[in-house]
Order: C-alpha cells, then sequence, then structure tokens
C-alpha cells in the first residue's frame, strides 16, 4: 500500500525538513523532557520501520521505543504525516553524493544505480512512500543533483535529459521493489518459495496439460532459461533464487537503458550519428 508524502501541515512540514525555525511555530530545541528531540524521534521511527515494516509505524510505536508516550512526541513532530516525511528523507542521506566521473558518465551511473539498489534493500519501507508527491526535502534534492551532475554534459537536451533521469529513477526503484517483495514473500506467508512454486507447478501440469501446446514460445524459451538461471543463483549466493532472478533483471535492464542513453547522446535530431560524440 503506498503512503502519501506531505500529507501534515506544509509549512511546518517544510520547516522541519529545512531545519528553519517556523515564525509563530514551535522552536526545533530540546523540549521539557532531556534527551528528546526531533532527530531522535526521526532515528527511532527509521528503526521501526527498518525492523517491523510501515504498517507498524505509529507515533505510539515510536513513543515506546524511546520510552515517552505518543503525545510527548508532538511537541517535535506534530503528526505521522511529518515523521514519514522526516524518516524519508533522513535515510536518503546514506547514499552517496560524489561519484568518480574520470572514466565517464556510465561507470559513474552504474555505481550510482546499484548504491541506490543497496539502499532500497535496506529500507524496504521507503519504496512504499509514493513519488507522485515527493517529499521535497534537502537529502531527496541531493539525490537528484548527484545524478544531474552525472549526466548533465553528456549532450542530451534538458527536456529530454530529464525523463532520461526519471527512468533511471523508477528503474531502478522497480526492480528493487520485485527484490523487496521477493525476500519478504516466505516469511509474510509462512510459505518458503520452493514449496510455493512445486505446488503450483504439480497443479499447472494438471490442470493444464497442454501448455506447451498452447504457449509454444514461452515455453521453449523457459526450458533454456531457467537452467542458466538457477546456474546464476547458485553462484550469486542470493537469499532466494527468485531474488537473483531480479538482481540479473536489473542489470541487464540498466544496461540496455544505458545502451539507449549513449545511443540518443550519439544521434541529432535528424537521425544522423556520430561516433565519437558523447564520449566523455
Amino acid at each position: 500500500m503506498a503512503v502519501f508524502a506531505g500529507q501534515g501541515d506544509a509549512r511546518r512540514s517544510m520547516s522541519l525538513l529545512w531545519r528553519s525555525a517556523e515564525p509563530g511555530g514551535p522552536a526545533l530545541k530540546p523540549g521539557p523532557k532531556p534527551g528528546l528531540d526531533v532527530d531522535t524521534i526521526v532515528a527511532a521511527g527509521i528503526a521501526v520501520a527498518d525492523e517491523e515494516g510501515m504498517a507498524a509505524l505509529s507515533m505510539r510505536a515510536v513513543g515506546t521505543r524511546l520510552g515517552r508516550t505518543a503525545m510527548a512526541l508532538y511537541t517535535y513532530v506534530p503528526s505521522k504525516s511529518e515523521l514519514v516525511d522526516l524518516m524519508h528523507d533522513r535515510v536518503l542521506a546514506e547514499l552517496p553524493t560524489e561519484y568518480d566521473t574520470s572514466a565517464g558518465w556510465r561507470p559513474a551511473i552504474t555505481e550510482w544505480a546499484g548504491d541506490a539498489w543497496a539502499f532500497y534493500l535496506r529500507h524496504p519501507w521507503v519504496l512504499q512512500v509514493s513519488q507522485a508527491r515527493p517529499v521535497l526535502g534537502p537529502n531527496e534534492y541531493a539525490r537528484l543533483e548527484t545524478v544531474v551532475r552525472i549526466l548533465g554534459g553528456i549532450g542530451l537536451e534538458p527536456l529530454r535529459l530529464r525523463r532520461v533521469i526519471a527512468v533511471l529513477f523508477q528503474f531502478v526503484r522497480g526492480m528493487a521493489l520485485v527484490a523487496t517483495e521477493h525476500r519478504q514473500a516466505a516469511p509474510e506467508t509462512g510459505v518458503p518459495d520452493e514449496e510455493w512454486w512445486a505446488q503450483r507447478s504439480a497443479l499447472l501440469s494438471e490442470f493444464a496439460p497442454d501448455f506447451t501446446e498452447r504457449f509454444p514460445a514461452l515455453a521453449a524459451l523457459e526450458s533454456t532459461a531457467s537452467l542458466a538461471a538457477m546456474t546464476e543463483a547458485e553462484a550469486g549466493g542470493a537469499a532466494s533464487h527468485m531474488e537473483q532472478e531480479a538482481r540479473e533483471a536489473f542489470r541487464v535492464g540498466l544496461g540496455l537503458i544505458l545502451d539507449g542513453v549513449e545511443a540518443s547522446v550519439r544521434t541529432d535530431p535528424d537521425g544522423t550519428l556520430h561516433a565519437s560524440a558523447g564520449t566523455p
């Protein structure tokens, strides 16, 4: 289920995100109980979400972790809505903002994508925060600034560049979501992947004995691809075959996207190719 950011008071939320005291509002300073402040509350919220998932996040849960009541938190963070915004922007600070482009933009953006993939797997709850309404915090802008700096000089027209960046962000996010769901499926359902697939595969053979005749192209692909995928999973050391499959799809898909970016850089609007253009 998606959680939409920016659902709290806009002025108060932006003031907390950017750490500027709001005229007429509560000052961002320790309250009457020593040891409690905005940063401490946000860190506790992140810990709850990392360990128990977004569904477990509440002001009460965060207060319990800190040994306080939910009411004690409201002096610092007005509601769960503002807390989610702050948590999201805080964890984004983990992402690197500097990448070496001396070998070209492609190795740099590949490293960036790998870092983002690992980030989402560490904090899967972040994937539930919808991008339809961004948080608009400093670390969110720093993440975007990083990618613009890597790709900004490769020669793409500005609007095209903006859309390429959107594709990259959504691709990494989407593939990471697939991988995190593979990780969560067994513990949340109580059924291991191997058991689930074995049972369904047997039933598929029973109820669709003509599967190969009905779907010949798919059957031919699977007959040769499945063994190779299993071999990759064993070599990759992933938690499951399906997670490794998502990881390899991420690698291949990223390569294809970057191939397309390179082709766009080398091609004029009239379709003329320039073999040397776009080389850093």
